[in-house]
C-alpha cells in the first residue's frame, strides 16, 4: 500500500478483519449481521464493507472503448427529425436512435447532412421489412457506416403478446434480412423489457441471455455485433455487475454456437423509479444510473429526458439528458480508463 500510495506512507493499512473489528465494537452488542447485513431482492446478503483482502482478482472480458453518447429521436416529422439529428450531433451526440414506425420513410433524406463515418445509427423498428434493411444496407455500404436495425420479434412478442406483422414466420424473415444485409448489425435482445416490467437483476441477466439464445439457435452465421438493449436501476453497484456479467455470459454463450461477433451493449435508464411530482430528481437518478452503465462496460448510452414519463420529446429535456453524459465524459473523465470500476 505504502509503495503505491506514498501520500499515505505514514498510515498503516488495515485489514478487514480490523475493520469488523471495529464496526462491532461501535456497534455496542447490537449483532453484526441483524443490523448492518440486508438481503437484496436477488437474494445476495450484502454486507457493509467489503476489502480487497477477502478476494481474488477477477478477470471479467469488458469493454475495451469509451462509451458513446447516444440520442433518441422518434421519427414522425421527416424534416423535423433530420434536423433534430443533425443539431444533437454538433451538441455532442455520439450516435443517434431513431424509432421508426413507418417502413416507407426515405432513409437518405433522414440521414442527410450527418457525418455517418464519425457516428453510429440506430434504427428502432417494430418491423420487418427486406426493403427497408436493404435500403440501410446500401447506405452502410456506400458511406462505409456504422448503423444497426434492431429487428427483435422475441421483444415485440414479449411487449406486445404477439409476434411482428405481416409476417408469415417471424424467425425465417430474420433470417433471411440477416443473410442479406452484410453491411449493418440487423438483430437485437430488448432486455429493458424485463427490468421495466419488475424483473430482479439475476432474472433480467436470464431472460435476456435466454432471449439472445433464441436468436443463436434459429439463425445461423450471425457475423454482426447483437445489440443488448438493457434498462440500469438505481442499485449502483449491482447494475455495474449487471452489465460485465451479461457481456461475460453472452460471449460464453456464443462461443457455444461458435460465433465469434460479441455483443453492443445500448444502456438506458430504468422508467421504474422516475416520479411525477419530484421531477427533478429524476435528474439526479438517472445522472447515477448512466454512471452504473458506462462503468459497467456499456458500448452506448442514451440517457432518459427527466421529464420522459409526463412530456412529449422536447429540446430541453433531451438538451439536459445528453449535457449529463457530456459532463460524465468530458468533465469527470469517465472514458479515460478502460476499467474505471477497478
Amino acid at each position: 500500500m505504502t509503495e503505491n500510495n506514498p501520500l499515505f506512507s505514514e498510515f498503516a493499512p488495515v485489514s478487514s478483519k480490523q475493520w469488523k473489528q471495529q464496526i462491532q465494537f461501535e456497534l455496542k452488542g447490537a449483532d453484526y449481521n441483524e443490523t448492518l447485513v440486508w438481503e437484496s431482492p436477488e437474494g445476495i446478503k450484502v454486507r457493509p464493507f467489503y476489502h480487497r483482502d477477502e478476494f481474488a482478482p477477477a478477470a471479467l472480458s469488458d469493454n475495451e472503448k469509451a462509451f458513446s453518447i447516444c440520442q433518441d429521436i422518434f421519427v414522425f416529422d421527416l424534416e423535423k427529425s433530420a434536423h433534430r439529428a443533425n443539431d444533437s450531433v454538433k451538441r455532442g451526440a455520439e450516435s443517434i436512435r431513431f424509432i421508426v414506425e413507418d417502413e416507407t420513410i426515405d432513409v437518405d433524406k433522414l440521414l442527410s447532412g450527418l457525418p455517418l463515418e464519425n457516428i453510429a445509427i440506430f434504427f428502432d423498428v417494430d418491423f420487418l421489412s427486406p426493403d427497408f434493411t436493404a435500403k440501410v444496407n446500401k447506405i452502410a455500404k456506400d458511406k462505409n457506416a456504422r448503423i444497426y436495425c434492431l429487428v427483435d420479434p422475441v421483444g415485440h412478442l414479449a411487449k406486445d403478446g404477439n409476434w411482428i406483422p405481416k409476417s408469415g414466420d417471424n424467425f425465417a424473415d430474420l433470417k433471411s434480412i440477416s443473410a442479406a444485409s452484410e453491411h449493418i448489425g440487423t438483430i437485437s435482445a430488448d432486455g429493458s423489457l424485463y427490468q421495466n416490467a419488475g424483473a430482479n437483476i439475476v432474472q433480467q441477466i436470464a431472460y435476456t441471455l435466454a432471449h439472445a439464445n433464441e436468436y443463436f439457435d434459429k439463425i445461423e452465421n450471425i457475423n454482426k455485433p447483437m445489440v443488448l438493449q438493457m434498462a440500469v436501476g438505481t442499485n449502483y453497484f449491482f447494475e455495474i455487475a449487471k452489465l460485465r456479467a451479461v457481456r461475460s455470459l453472452y460471449n460464453l454463450i456464443a462461443k457455444e454456437y461458435g460465433i465469434t461477433a460479441g455483443c453492443h451493449i445500448l444502456a438506458t435508464p430504468s422508467k421504474r423509479n422516475k416520479t411525477l411530482y419530484d421531477y427533478n430528481v429524476n435528474m439526479l437518478r438517472t445522472t447515477t444510473e448512466c454512471m452504473s452503465a458506462v462503468l459497467g462496460g456499456a458500448d452506448t448510452v442514451a440517457n432518459l429526458p427527466y421529464d420522459a414519463i409526463y412530456h412529449k420529446s422536447n429540446e430541453f429535456g433531451e438538451r439536459i439528458s445528453r449535457n449529463q453524459l457530456l459532463i460524465l465524459k468530458h468533465e469527470s473523465y469517465f472514458d479515460k480508463v478502460l476499467n474505471a470500476a477497478d
